[in-house]
């Protein structure tokens, strides 16, 4: 379940981690040192060990989780205190939940001789996500296998049978395990770095998936890597179980299309191409980000380079929002100021999106039947989740300036129809954009609180 950062506790944790840092530099490398972990300058006066505690001191809250990750990325601690670390990091985000039986009866349903048939790759996995040393500079010292290590090697590796994979996760405490970690360790089960073997890699979860089910969850492709699939734990309660196609959005005017191919669900826009934007790219499991977005962008209009793409993009996206609604422009502007330069490795916010397409009008179909066929915005986030946001001006509650129950029963009917075809939607009143600087508050909070709960965190490629 997702929860809040500890930021108190997370603070304490890298003062433990940064404590060696100093004696690993000089006076002079070791402001480089602090700039590598995305710390603040070191002040000048002050031994080295008193220099890095007033620089992570100076460190704001919201940046702990970033040095946090390059801490355990540059390889400053052990892994009992990467593992302390990065459950700190994993308690905010939103991981379903895998009780204990459900754990031990995928363990018994899965033979280890499958997992370990790569025996390089699977150890690699371990030593990712658990403690296999009791004394790590022991283990640095000699070639001999210690501890937990020394233990999997000998009854997994050299004498397959020993052990079964239920007796595997016991030692490796895998049952106890925060969700987060668990999950990462199914993926990291089914992934191609540990099983490079597709069919197999497809065995592996078809074995799992009936399991996790019974929680609510499974391991579903979301993507690929180098060819081989890519499989993410999610929820089946709030996630969507298909991956997004042909994304038609940021149009000036309803789209005039046809398919190219019915079976495969190929689409072709006719008319004026550049009315219509028709993002056609696969969507992993990282959602679609604003720097996917832009490399789509760069190709589709051959452009020569990143600068040019990031401009041109946003200018034909704020050329789709209507003139009759500033507060929707509102929103645009300031969900890419509030994130500056991060939003390139954030969630696209994409403008106007179609959910249905009628090539017939509202006067041959009837006024009900085009209901909610388009969306102010859509934000497609990691592993499956859709959200869309809606700024909704009287003209959404009212009939020639008066209540009209009607369009609000309609309004509410089709919030209902979005959550169970898998959306979330979030509606914003007309009124609460309008002032600039109150809008900047609410909307800063608001994608704050949404990318904690859905486990968003900016990414570089």
């Amino acid at each position: 379940m997702a929860g809040e950062t500890d930021h108190g506790a997370l603070r304490q944790l890298l003062e433990h981690a940064l404590s060696g840092l100093g004696d690993a530099n000089t006076h002079r490398t070791l402001p480089g040192a602090c700039a590598r972990l995305g710390l603040p300058q070191p002040p000048e006066e002050g031994s080295k060990r008193e220099r890095v505690m007033h620089s992570l001191k100076a460190l704001p809250d919201g940046r702990l989780p970033d040095v946090a990750q390059r801490v355990i990325r540059d390889g400053l601690v052990d892994p009992a205190a990467r593992n302390t670390i990065q459950d700190a990091l994993w308690a905010a985000q939103n991981t379903p939940q895998i009780p204990k039986k459900t754990r031990r009866e995928i363990a018994r349903a899965l033979d280890l001789a499958d997992l370990a048939r790569h025996p390089g790759r699977f150890m690699a996995l371990l030593d990712r996500l658990w403690v296999l040393d009791d004394d790590p500079l022991l283990g640095l010292l000699t070639s001999t296998p210690t501890g937990l290590r020394a233990r999997i090697d000998r009854h997994v590796l050299r004498n397959p049978g020993d052990w079964s994979t239920e007796e595997l996760l016991e030692q490796l405490g895998a049952f106890d395990a925060g969700d987060a970690r668990f999950a990462r360790f199914l993926e990291g089960l089914v992934s191609a770095d540990t099983i490079p073997d597709e069919p197999a890699q497809r065995r592996l979860t078809a074995t799992i998936n009936p399991h996790l089910h019974t929680a609510a969850a499974e391991l579903r492709e979301m993507g690929t890597d180098g060819g081989y699939p890519v499989f993410t734990l999610v929820s089946t309660r709030t996630a969507r179980t298909r991956r997004p196609k042909n994304l038609v959005f940021a149009t000036l005017t309803k789209p005039d299309i046809r398919f190219r191919d019915a079976v495969d669900n190929d689409i072709e826009v006719l008319g004026d191409t550049d009315d219509v934007l028709v993002y056609d790219r696969p969507i992993g499991a990282d959602g679609l980000r604003w720097r996917d977005l832009q490399a789509w962008w760069k190709d589709q209009r051959t452009l020569p380079g990143d600068t040019e793409a990031k401009r041109s993009l946003y200018a034909r996206l704020t050329r789709c929002l209507p003139d009759t609604s500033p507060p929707q422009r509102t929103l645009f502007d300031l969900y890419h100021e509030i994130h500056g330069p991060t939003v390139y490795g954030l969630p696209a916010l994409l403008p106007e999106v179609w959910l249905h397409w009628d090539p017939k009008t509202v006067r041959a179909r009837g006024a009900q039947a085009l209901l909610n066929f388009r969306m102010d915005f859509l934000l497609l986030l990691p592993h499956g989740h859709r959200i869309v946001l809606e700024v909704d001006g009287m003209h959404h509650y009212t009939t020639q300036g008066r209540p009209d129950s009607a369009k609000y029963a309609a309004n509410m009917r089709g919030d209902r129809d979005l959550k169970l075809a898998g959306y979330e939607v979030f509606r914003f009143g007309a009124h609460e954009l309008r002032d600039r600087d109150r809008a900047r508050a609410l909307l800063q909070q608001f994608f704050h609180d949404l990318f904690r709960q859905f486990d968003v965190t900016p990414r570089a490629d």
